[in-house]
C-alpha cells in the first residue's frame, strides 16, 4: 500500500502544520513516510505545496503528475492550480474560502467565482469534497483553526488509511497548549461537516 497526499494553499494557512500532523500520524501507524515541501513566498501569501507519501517501501518524497490519492486544497485557486497532481480517481478536499492575492485586493484583477472553481475541479475528478473550512473554524472559535477543520475533514474521507483518533492526538500534541481546545473542537466540526 502506498498513499500520496498533496497539500496546497498559500502562506499562513497551515499547510506545513497539516503535513507535519499527517506525516507524524503515518509514522506512528507504522508506515514509511517521505515528505517534501515547496514554499516560495510563503510569508507573503505565496503558493505553498507539501507532498506526503506513506505506506510500504516509500523511497522518494516526490510523486509523478496525476499520482495523488488525495489533494487537500486550503485555497480554491491553489487547488485548481495543482489539479494536474491528481487524476479522475483523486479525492479533492477543497476549502472554499479564498485568500485574495495583492492584485485582486488592490482592485487590478478579479478573483474567479467560487462555484466556477469547484466546477473546474469537477472536470478533473468526480470526487470533490467542498468545505468552507474557515466558516466552520469561526464557528469553532477562530478562523485560524481552519487547518484543524481540514485535518478533521480528512479523517472522514472514505478509504483514508489513518485513524481519526491518531490524527487528532498528533494535532493536539503539535499545537500550542492555549489553542488545544479550539483545535480539538475545530477537528471534530471538520469531521462532522464531511459526514
Amino acid at each position: 500500500m502506498r498513499y500520496t497526499v498533496q497539500i496546497v494553499g498559500v502562506g499562513g494557512q497551515g499547510v506545513l502544520l497539516a503535513s507535519i500532523v499527517l506525516g507524524t500520524a503515518a509514522m506512528r501507524a507504522g508506515y514509511q513516510v517521505s515528505m517534501s515541501e515547496i514554499h516560495g513566498m510563503a510569508q507573503r501569501g505565496g503558493s505553498v505545496i507539501s507532498t506526503l507519501r506513506f505506506g510500504d517501501e516509500v523511497v522518494s518524497p516526490l510523486e509523478s503528475a496525476g499520482g495523488a490519492d488525495l489533494i487537500m486544497g486550503f485555497e480554491p485557486v491553489e487547488t485548481c492550480r495543482y489539479l494536474s497532481l491528481g487524476n479522475e480517481d483523486t479525492i479533492v478536499l477543497m476549502n472554499l474560502d479564498p485568500v485574495y492575492p495583492s492584485m485582486v485586493a488592490a482592485g487590478f484583477e478579479e478573483y474567479p467565482g467560487i462555484q466556477d472553481l469547484v466546477e473546474a475541479v469537477r472536470t478533473r475528478t468526480k470526487n470533490v469534497m467542498p468545505l468552507d473550512a474557515t466558516k466552520v473554524a469561526i464557528s469553532a472559535g477562530k478562523a485560524v483553526a481552519a487547518n484543524a477543520v481540514m485535518i478533521g475533514a480528512v479523517s472522514a474521507v472514505k478509504g483514508f488509511p489513518l485513524k481519526k483518533e491518531l490524527l487528532k492526538e498528533v494535532l493536539l500534541e503539535v499545537v500550542p497548549e492555549k489553542s488545544k481546545d479550539l483545535n480539538s473542537k475545530a477537528f471534530d466540526m471538520g469531521r462532522d461537516a464531511m459526514q
